[in-house]
Parts: structure tokens; C-alpha cells; sequence
């Protein structure tokens, strides 16, 4: 018979923490490129000059620029995503810096979108639902396997419905999109985090598998953190008059 709970494993002073140290290098590498990417955003969204690279003024399209800018985040996701295993830790470390920096450049148009107060308010409002369901994802039972395969479906219905959109500029759908987003990536949050406490439990401790590990597992999460924020933007922002 399924039970929709499962009893963890008990672990022991060292697996314990282990687990935490394993934890907490996830969350610092998280911490380092939100703070990078943040700094990159506020950089080119608020110099005139920077983000003229990113946006012809005359035209009010993308440069070349704005384009590498747009498509190079995915392309270092895959990257290091699909050759994870070939390379070094020290390899995987600058394409994971490069990312934040780049995702930073990238985020900058929401300075000329949104209010900074909106911003600064959306982002301690997503620090605190991401936070708690951190929390909720590292001490539930419950094995939530099931619940991540659910929202990783939910999450290429959002990929999809907002390509659609780029062509249909619906109000109405990027509103329904973003609702659907905040609950997919909120419940992300917490799966992402009971797999990583799993993968803790495994890893040795200072090992550069371990390093790498942790790596992907703060990629993972940056993207839920950041993806949660954008769709509380659009929602909570307020654009600009």
C-alpha cells in the first residue's frame, strides 16, 4: 500500500551535520549570486549609458548586445547543467559566477518598469515566502517526489503559455500565468530543498563532488528565488506611469 509519508532516515551527529554544512554552502553560493545579480541590475538599470547597450533608444529594440544578454543565461544553465560531471569545480564555480552577473544585466529593465520602493518591497515580500518555505521543504515527512513531478508540469505550462503571450499580449493571461507561477515556484522551494537535504546526506563533506553539488543545488534555487520575485512583481509592482 503507498503512503503519502515516509519516515527519513536517522542520521547521526556527523549526518547531521554534514547535511548542514552541506546546506549552508548551498545557500552562501545562493546568497553570492543574488547579491551579484542585484548589484549588475540596479548597475545597468539605473546608468542611461549602460542600458543604451541593451536597448537601441531610437528604436526601442534590443541590441546585439541586449540579445547575448537575453539568451546567454540559458545557454551557461545547459552548460553547466550537461557538463556538470566533465568539469572542475573551479570551472563550474566561474560559469556559475558568470551566470550571475549576466541574469543580472538581464534583469535590469525592471529599474525602468517598476518603481525602486516596489522592488525593494516585492523582493523582502519573495525573501520571506522563499524563506519559509526553505524551512518547510527541510523539516516536512512527507516525500514530496510526487508534488515536484506535478509542478515541474506546471512549470512548462508557464514556459509555454508565456511564449504564447509574447504574440498575444494578454493582460489578462500574464496575470493568470503569474498567479500560477508564484504557486509553482513557492512549491519548487520546498522540493528543491528536501532533494538537496537528501543529496546532503550522501556527499562527503569537502570533497569537489560535494562542491559541485552544491553548486547546482544554489543554480536551482536562484532560479526559484528569482522566478517567485518576477512573478510577485508583476502582480504586487505597480508599473511605472
Amino acid at each position: 500500500m503507498e503512503q503519502d509519508n515516509f519516515t527519513a532516515p536517522l542520521l547521526g551527529t556527523a549526518g547531521v551535520a554534514r547535511v548542514r554544512t552541506f546546506l549552508a554552502n548551498v545557500f552562501s553560493y545562493m546568497a553570492l549570486a543574488l547579491v551579484i545579480s542585484g548589484v549588475m541590475a540596479w548597475w545597468f538599470g539605473t546608468d542611461p549609458a549602460l542600458f543604451q547597450l541593451l536597448f537601441d533608444p531610437v528604436t526601442g529594440r534590443q541590441t546585439f548586445m541586449g540579445w547575448v544578454v537575453l539568451l546567454a543565461p540559458l545557454g551557461l544553465v545547459l552548460l553547466m547543467g550537461g557538463l556538470v560531471q566533465r568539469m572542475s569545480g573551479m570551472a563550474l564555480l566561474l560559469a556559475f559566477l558568470a551566470f550571475s552577473v549576466i541574469m543580472g544585466i538581464s534583469l535590469s529593465y525592471i529599474f525602468l518598469i517598476y518603481a525602486l520602493s516596489a522592488i525593494v518591497n516585492v523582493f523582502f515580500l519573495s525573501a520571506a515566502v522563499f524563506g519559509v518555505m526553505a524551512v518547510a521543504g527541510y523539516t516536512t515527512r512527507t516525500d514530496l517526489t510526487r508534488l515536484g513531478s506535478i509542478l515541474m508540469i506546471g512549470l512548462f505550462g508557464i514556459v509555454i503559455a508565456s511564449l504564447v503571450n509574447l504574440f498575444l499580449k494578454s493582460d489578462t493571461m500574464g496575470y493568470v500565468v503569474s498567479i500560477i507561477g508564484v504557486v509553482v515556484f513557492t512549491g519548487l522551494t520546498a522540493y528543491d530543498v528536501q532533494k538537496l537535504k537528501r543529496m546532503g546526506e550522501q556527499v562527503a563533506t569537502g570533497s569537489e563532488a560535494a562542491q559541485k553539488m552544491a553548486l547546482m543545488g544554489a543554480l536551482s534555487l536562484y532560479l526559484d528565488f528569482i522566478n517567485l520575485f518576477l512573478m510577485l512583481l508583476r502582480l504586487f509592482g505597480g508599473r511605472r506611469d
